[in-house]
């Protein structure tokens, strides 16, 4: 039954079939759609791309592996799509492509989606010393990024620190980059979004 829905989307020869194939896909909750379902984030449509995506999502975990090993390194609107999605999923095993992502990839939306991602990861999941070395990890890249020439990189960097605020041993450094970054930052939006993240 999934091999019929996945030469669906295979044969899907216009953007409406293929988004219908793709939802008859998704919605068959089946590990062996994954790798098609990734496949789909390079397929240039994104409303196929969302539904791809969401059902990821909901798979969860169990997506995780093939979500790391079928990133595009040629496509970044695929590329950012798969982002999207492991910071959506929070899996703690996707923390050094999406450090590698926030801090070095060409595309600023694979940058945005991955510094909001660092925050968000679901850290209890590691083990010591694991635990407490990989939020540090996602702290200095997103202190670092916070340095941005590009405001909106610098915008996703308060997110990803806003959701790092909760660990007791990086609280420090991150309010003080936060009143920093309040005084010198010259873009209003990210002046805006600093005093939100104060605020909570």
């Amino acid at each position: 039954m999934t091999d019929e829905l996945i030469n669906g989307v295979a044969l899907a020869d216009t953007p409406e079939k293929l988004v219908k194939a793709v939802q008859e896909l998704a919605l068959a909750k089946d590990v062996a759609a994954i790798p098609t379902l990734i496949a789909v984030f390079g397929y240039n449509n994104p409303t196929a791309a969302a539904i791809a995506s969401t059902a990821l999502v909901q798979m969860g975990e169990v997506a995780v592996p093939h979500l790391l090993t079928q990133i595009d390194d040629y496509n970044y609107g695929a590329r950012a799509y798969s982002i999207r999605t492991l910071a959506a999923i929070a899996d703690p095993r996707a923390l050094d492509v999406l450090i590698d992502a926030a801090a070095t990839d060409f595309a600023p939306s694979v940058r945005r989606a991955a510094a909001k991602g660092l925050g968000n990861l679901h850290w209890h999941k590691l083990d010591f010393p694991d635990n407490q070395t990989a939020p540090q990890k996602a702290l200095e890249t997103l202190l670092f990024i916070s340095q941005d020439a590009e405001w909106s990189i610098r915008y996703a960097a308060i997110v990803g620190l806003q959701g790092l605020v909760n660990i007791p041993d990086l609280q420090q450094p991150i309010h003080t980059r936060l009143k920093e970054m309040l005084v010198t930052d010259t873009e209003k939006a990210v002046r805006a979004r600093i005093l939100l993240a104060q605020s909570q």
